[in-house]
């Protein structure tokens, strides 16, 4: 048996350490405990090749909370954001690109190459997603309503059909509805946890992401040093707060006693104790892996077994001895900043293709890639010269029809080269090394299960009130002084800091509220 704190905090992603740090600040005494050397979980950078660092899963900062920024005191802490400018530039096989701009007038420029009728709807496009984003968005550092409480909280008959709307809309039929060139609906098209871009309300869901319009522009682009400079600046607040940090240390259960949660078992059988547990980790992994099934009710963890963690990406990482030949999009001479942030979606059937194979267990034949050069913002991240690139690709089967993961990694990763060449033809000739992560990968390098790198899937029956459970969205347990923190509670996934400081306060409250066991 060891010392004893108020909180203990089971996983140093980025959640995890808001949540300490606003314990701490409050002046509880906080132990956090991460099972890796380096703190940060899906928001990190490594070094995967010598002298190539990489943002090893999330790789855009979009929707990190501007209160958590100010609050923590990042920036003192070394957080800094190169804001993207243009936003994303869409390539197609055909030779054509379409740059999307912060400036609506300079996009509407570029769509009018390919259609004057969507450069016309792309302002209405803009505005629909605000005004979607804007039933949500205030709820971010709130606890979470239900449908019928946000209902209840809006205005207008309008406003109230147009949450109707969204409700029972897809992404595809949103993107119909204003865009009739199909390569301009293929950039715009995405579906993120539904999959199935047809599936009602998915444009619902999609509203989470859209939250991004939100985000002041300081605070939107590319992290100098890669994403874990974001998690390292988040410990050095928590540290300079009294938060203590240690890292390589596994936790083998959370103890439970009378009902209540009091402390963690260590994989070396080291007991600490605590007035509180809170847990990062995803909740299947919480619920089957850190607590005895005897602590909890059978419908609860019946309820955990059933959670949706059905979609799952691919993170390819590269090292490149030089640009590749992007000529045919830009001509000889252009910004290597053009390439931060490019996309391959050229059209709807494509990306349903994509994710009706990863659906049926295949890799997919043409995968939707978001692919980054962050090199071009941030030199630092390569030797003098040369560049790193990482893809996020969609969709990856949670598990494979045929075959395993090991045996299959490198054929995928090889088709995804030459999905690549066919925009860029002497991509191999830049290649000097690259590693893919599968699903299987991201779960056992950062715990997630699945590889669901949102912990659940952010779909309309695991969003707000319901996340991660009707009844349990307010970051208790059934478990009495456990509770959760990560990206599987309200409001969901992305490095946002919104569920570790939403915890942070529910604690807070819960612990203030009686004396010290």
């Amino acid at each position: 048996m060891t010392d004893s704190y108020d909180a203990i905090i089971v996983g140093g992603g980025h959640n995890g350490l808001v949540c300490a740090a606003y314990l701490a600040k409050a002046g509880l005494n906080v132990l956090l405990l991460e099972r890796r050397d380096i703190v940060g979980g899906a928001c990190i950078t490594e070094e995967l090749f010598p002298g190539y660092r990489f943002s090893a899963c999330s790789y855009y900062c979009y929707l990190l909370q501007t209160k958590v920024i100010e609050d923590l005191e990042l920036r003192r802490h070394g957080f800094q954001v190169s804001p993207l400018d243009p936003l994303k530039c869409c390539l197609y096989p055909d030779g054509r690109a379409l740059m999307t701009w912060d400036n609506v007038e300079q996009t509407q420029d570029a769509i009018g190459r390919f259609s004057k009728h969507d450069a016309a709807a792309y302002p209405n496009w803009v505005a629909f997603w605000e005004r979607a984003a804007g039933l949500i968005h205030p709820y971010f550092l709130t606890a979470p309503p239900t449908l019928a409480e946000l209902a209840a909280g809006l205005r207008t008959a309008d406003d109230r059909a147009f949450l109707d709307h969204l409700l029972t809309a897809s992404v595809e039929d949103v993107v119909t509805e204003f865009f009739e060139d199909e390569a301009i609906r293929g950039a715009f098209i995405h579906a993120h946890d539904a999959g199935d871009p047809t599936d009602p309300g998915s444009a619902w869901c999609f509203t989470y992401i859209r939250s991004s319009a939100f985000t002041p522009r300081e605070n939107t682009g590319i992290v100098r040093g890669g994403m874990g400079t974001i998690t390292q600046a988040m410990a050095a607040a928590a540290r300079s707060y009294g938060v203590t940090i240690k890292t390589g240390v596994t936790i083998a259960e959370i103890l439970v006693e009378g009902g209540a949660a009091v402390g963690v078992r260590l994989a070396d059988g080291t007991e600490i104790r605590a007035r509180a547990i809170v847990s990062n980790a995803d909740p299947k992994r919480t619920f089957h892996q850190l607590v005895h099934q005897d602590h909890l009710p059978v419908e609860f963890r019946r309820s955990i077994g059933r959670l949706k963690t059905n979609t799952a990406y691919f993170k390819f990482h590269a090292a490149l001895s030089r640009l590749p030949d992007l000529s045919r999009y830009f001509g000889g001479d252009f910004d290597v900043r053009y390439l931060a942030y490019t996309k391959i979606s050229p059209s709807i059937q494509y990306f349903k293709q994509a994710w009706d194979d990863a659906n049926h267990g295949r890799p997919p034949r043409g995968p939707v890639m978001d692919i980054q050069i962050p090199s071009g913002y941030d030199p630092t991240m390569a030797p003098k010269g040369k560049h790193v690139m990482s893809i996020w690709a969609s969709y990856a089967p949670v598990r494979l029809a045929e075959g395993t993961w090991d045996e299959r990694r490198s054929e995928v990763g090889e088709h995804f080269i030459d999905t690549l060449a066919r925009y860029a033809p002497d991509i191999r000739d830049c290649l000097i090394d690259w590693q893919l992560f599968t699903p299987q990968d991201l779960e056992a390098r950062v715990g997630l299960t699945d590889g669901n790198i949102r912990h659940l899937d952010i779909v309309p029956s695991q969003f707000l009130a319901a996340r991660p459970l009707p009844g349990w969205a307010h970051y208790r347990t059934p478990i009495k002084d456990l509770y959760l923190c990560g990206a599987g509670t309200h409001p969901g996934g992305e490095v946002t800091g919104a569920p570790g400081h939403n915890a942070a306060r529910v604690m807070l409250a819960d612990l203030t509220a009686r004396a010290p066991r």
